[in-house]
């Protein structure tokens, strides 16, 4: 069975699940979009990781990572192999110079150190047509609002920061300068959300 190539599109509270967070997945070549829900705890270590924010201390799969590479131990690829009743199953293959080991993995894990090792994320073709959902951004861009209806897990793609809709902190009145002290002082704090939400802020103004 063929592989399907994964991208990591981002993160979005879950809309479905109280506490959770949607991990959206996007195959390389084509339309398709798979939404994994992962917990808070999960979902931050992917977020730091897609934010490019420096945590003051190593998270787990920092720790792991910086591990590997001391002894010369590359993560090769994440396979997600099984879909069942839900639950996503997936696969971790390392090389240590003389041999690769495949190691049974969480899909939260697998990706957030896929991210790190900056590995390929595949899937299997039946995965993807089991899950799989188009999100239809065509009828958004023609001048109707996209409120995520199409998509139940997922709040918007084009708003993946792990932040709650509802709960966003109003960072327009502060300065660029105000902002970038926020977020060290969020990173300091370990407050990830908030600071991913900040640096998504400063970016902005800095495309204006």
């Amino acid at each position: 069975m063929g592989k399907v190539k994964l991208n990591v599109l981002g993160i979005s509270y879950s809309q479905t699940q109280s506490g959770a967070y949607a991990l959206v997945l996007a195959e390389e070549e084509g339309a398709r979009r798979i939404p994994i829900i992962v917990g808070g705890f999960e979902a931050q270590a992917i977020a730091i990781e897609l934010e490019g924010l420096n945590p003051p201390r190593p998270l787990t799969h920092d720790l792991f990572k910086k591990f590997s590479d001391s002894f010369g131990i590359r993560l090769i690829e994440v396979n997600i192999h099984k879909l069942e009743e839900g639950v996503f199953f997936a696969n971790v293959l390392f090389d240590n110079g003389d041999k690769e080991i495949s190691l049974d993995a969480r899909t939260s894990d697998a990706i957030a150190l896929a991210l790190r090792f900056k590995c390929p994320i595949y899937t299997t073709e039946e995965i993807v047509e089991k899950a799989g959902i188009v999100l239809d951004f065509e009828q958004a861009s023609g001048g109707e609002e996209d409120d995520g209806a199409n998509d139940p897990a997922v709040s918007k793609e084009h708003d993946l920061g792990m932040r709650k809709p509802a709960q966003r902190a109003d960072l327009s009145a502060h300065t660029v300068d105000e902002l970038k002290a926020m977020l060290d002082k969020a990173i300091a704090n370990e407050n990830y959300e908030t600071a991913s939400e900040i640096r998504d802020e400063i970016r902005r103004r800095k495309k204006e």
